[in-house]
């Protein structure tokens, strides 16, 4: 903490601290330290489950999530908070669910930080660092979408090819994939909505930042964009999958219905006449051909008509 306060001594210093918990350390330099507003204090705390904008006297606390799948399909919601002040950004991670490694939260913190440390970074005002933060997020948003684009082009081709497997368990992997594309578009339009409350109070940010608040909102559109792609595409492949068991299913009803109606009338006179022809001392074969004649007869006739139906 002293630190800190040494560093926004200095007006010419932008300064970045970044928070992988937000403990009570945390709480005091967020609160003694950089001022802040004590209802940004409370949502660095706690799980926001939706994306937000805060616009206090001299800071922003922004709220976004990225994406990390879990078992059975489920996308775990990786919550990264921005404070930036006059002179600074402050990153807090979580809470993140325990079945999540720690070091999730910190993929787009980790990515900047290296390109400072490497000297392809350079950024002069803090909505400069807050735009190669944010950046960072939209590229894991895209890189999720990859991956699932990839899933879903390995299921059409199952469809297609007829190499399903397991009819339960295929459209398991296909309400998954859907599930994914879905989080992810929520998280790319709701973090677009929330910049583009940003760019709409321009007397809040410096005319020479308002083009990066643009483009992470454009950034994040495009992200909206290809997930609804992707989730139509996919769409198709689930309505194509049913077509075709539904057709698969009409056929083979249509079968079952030629069979009973070829049948059944036969059972019915077997039925009527089996215990006179079978249930006797001897087989009376006069009336065993003639019924049997009967029978060719109407399987011969109920075919011809099934036939001139188009049942088969």
């Amino acid at each position: 903490m002293s630190e800190v306060e040494a560093l926004l001594r200095d007006p010419g210093t932008l300064l970045w601290v970044d928070i992988p918990e937000c403990s009570a350390e945390a709480v005091a330099l967020l609160t003694d330290v950089l001022e802040c507003h004590p209802l940004a204090v409370r949502d660095c705390l706690q799980r926001n489950r939706v994306p937000r904008v805060r616009i206090y006297d001299h800071q922003q606390l922004l709220i976004l999530h990225g994406p990390e799948r879990g078992p059975s399909g489920h996308v775990h919601y990786i919550e990264l908070d921005q404070i930036i002040g006059d002179q600074y950004v402050v990153t807090v991670h979580g809470p993140l669910n325990p079945a999540v490694d720690p070091q999730v939260a910190l993929r787009e913190t980790e990515a900047v930080r290296r390109r400072l440390e490497s000297g392809r970074l350079r950024p002069g005002t803090p909505y400069e660092l807050s735009y190669a933060i944010s950046s960072a997020l939209a590229h894991t948003l895209e890189s999720f979408i990859e991956e699932l684009t990839r899933e879903v082009w390995l299921l059409e081709q199952r469809v297609t090819g007829g190499h399903m497997g397991n009819p339960e368990e295929f459209l398991e992997e296909l309400f998954q994939a859907r599930h994914g594309l879905l989080a992810v578009r929520t998280m790319g339009g709701l973090g677009a909505e929330v910049y583009g409350r940003i760019a709409a109070l321009e007397k809040r940010v410096a005319p020479h930042d308002l083009p990066l608040v643009a483009d992470i909102v454009d950034q994040l559109t495009r992200i909206r964009a290809l997930a609804d792609g992707e989730r139509e595409y996919l769409q198709g492949v689930i309505e194509f999958y049913r077509a075709r068991a539904e057709t698969k299913m009409t056929i083979a009803a249509e079968r079952l219905a030629v069979i009973a109606v070829v049948t059944l009338p036969i059972t019915a006179l077997s039925s009527i006449y089996g215990m006179n022809i079978i249930v006797n001392e001897h087989t009376q074969l006069p009336q065993l051909l003639a019924v049997l004649t009967v029978m060719v007869i109407m399987s011969a006739s109920l075919l011809t008509w099934a036939k001139r139906r188009g049942w088969w």
